[in-house]
């Protein structure tokens, strides 16, 4: 009897710490907000493990003209009059070891696609695109 109330014991012991770890790593997908607060993004799995995040929000959703910002730099222009808003700007990003994901990243600033990594660390995340030897890197911060 006493071996099966330690066993028990053992065994909620075990599902409490698991559940636990499950709260307190949440993992990439979320709603990520950049630390300028100029961009934020919804980074979901969109088939197997691999990531993409979605534009959801901008720190100034309109332009001068007080219309809703568009993709005007895409290089194609039948993709020049689609929002940034809801535009995915990461894709493809594949497992690359603990906590990190490499793929391509979309800058609706110049309309380039560069390779990227994205980093997580508890509730930040970094990701950087690179063009041959130069990258820049931008942080963002899980919104609760």
């Amino acid at each position: 009897m006493v071996r099966a109330v330690a066993l028990a014991g053992l065994v909620c012991g075990l599902l409490v710490s698991a559940a636990s770890s499950a709260v307190s790593d949440p993992g990439p997908e979320g709603i990520w907000r950049m630390t300028s607060g100029k961009v934020t993004v919804r980074v979901r799995y969109c088939g197997g493990q691999k990531l993409c995040a979605t534009i959801v929000g901008l720190a100034e959703p309109l332009n001068k003209a007080g219309k809703p910002k568009v993709d005007h730099e895409n290089p194609n222009p039948a993709l020049r009059s689609r929002r940034i808003i809801g535009l995915q700007v990461v894709s493809g990003m594949k497992p690359a070891g603990a906590n990190r994901w490499k793929g391509s990243i979309y800058n609706a600033d110049d309309g380039g696609t560069y390779s990227s990594v994205l980093q997580l660390s508890g509730n930040a995340m970094n990701l950087q695109g690179c063009w041959g030897p130069f990258c820049k890197k931008n942080r963002f911060i899980r919104v609760p």
